[in-house]
């Protein structure tokens, strides 16, 4: 997917675009409003996410402009501005979807999944692998088609491993999306992890579903 990002916070702005990229997105950077404006005019986006205050024009005032010229793909907005006044302002200027910063980074992919799955279906809404059933939507697990009792930090990594189910995932990556950018976790934490959502999804066959693969990371195992 083609995003296009807007904020004028380099730190943030660089942390962000490292994460969106290493879940396989064609990200643009933009510093400020009129060189987000800009991009737009030369490129198509299938979501734009905006900073509300940015020098040059404001999130707001991107947003309005790229409504009026026929945009129509997602737009979210970051935001430090948590007053339902303002959220109901920049949501009637045309943004699909806000986050109030601080945010940890697990809810901004969550929320550009759900807006690029409402724009596309890019992502199954129900995603079966033999007795094993997870739907990302309501966020419920199936085993045989009995709901499995998950914490939110085993869920977030079953959901994670599903929805990249043909991927080796690295631990960074795992630890990013579960507990967030900032993560101050160790690997006996994950292991941890994965050693009680094993239990609550193998049967007692030989190989887990949850491949360890030495030195990177894990993967759902498939077969």
């Amino acid at each position: 997917m083609k995003i296009l990002l807007a904020e004028d916070d380099a730190r943030l702005r660089r942390n962000i675009v490292h994460i969106l990229k290493k879940e396989f997105h064609n990200v643009t950077e933009a510093e400020n409003g009129q060189e987000a404006l800009d991009h737009t005019l030369t490129e198509q986006y299938d979501l734009v996410i905006l900073d509300w205050m940015m020098p040059h024009l404001s999130g707001i005032q991107v947003c309005q402009q790229l409504r009026n010229t026929g945009f129509n793909g997602s737009i979210l907005m970051l935001t430090a501005k948590d007053d339902t006044e303002d959220i109901i302002k920049g949501l009637d200027s045309g943004a699909d979807d806000y986050i109030v910063k601080p945010f940890k980074i697990e809810e901004l992919l969550a929320r550009v999944r759900a807006l690029l799955r409402r724009k596309d279906k890019v992502i199954e809404q129900v995603i079966q692998i033999d007795q094993l059933q997870l739907n990302v939507d309501s966020r419920v697990f199936l085993y045989n088609n009995e709901v499995v009792d998950l914490t939110k930090n085993e869920f977030l990594l079953l959901e994670y491993l599903f929805i990249n189910k043909s991927r080796v995932l690295t631990r960074e990556q795992i630890c990013i999306y579960i507990w967030g950018y900032d993560y101050d976790v160790s690997n006996n934490s994950l292991d941890a992890l994965v050693k009680l959502v094993r239990k609550k999804i193998d049967d007692g066959q030989s190989k887990s579903r949850i491949q360890n693969v030495r030195g990177i990371g894990y993967k759902l195992r498939e077969d």
